[in-house]
């Protein structure tokens, strides 16, 4: 079974993420989970709508190139 926090996704969280919650809120699709002191994104889940990239205050969510 693979992890889904090591299939690749649209966005990445940075080392700047603070783990203050605000992007766990947003996502409609519930993909990211705390994992160490920060927050991962789950890409099995996580569909690109960038919400978690525009709530967050630390700015520490990056999108990706496709």
């Amino acid at each position: 079974m693979v992890d889904p926090a090591e299939v690749p996704a649209p966005v990445a969280v940075t080392s700047s993420c603070t783990a203050c919650g605000a992007c766990l809120l947003t996502c409609p699709e519930h993909a990211l989970r705390p994992q160490g002191g920060t927050l991962v994104v789950l890409g099995d889940t996580c569909t690109g709508c960038l919400e978690c990239v525009e709530v967050c205050p630390a700015d520490a969510i990056a999108v990706l190139a496709r």
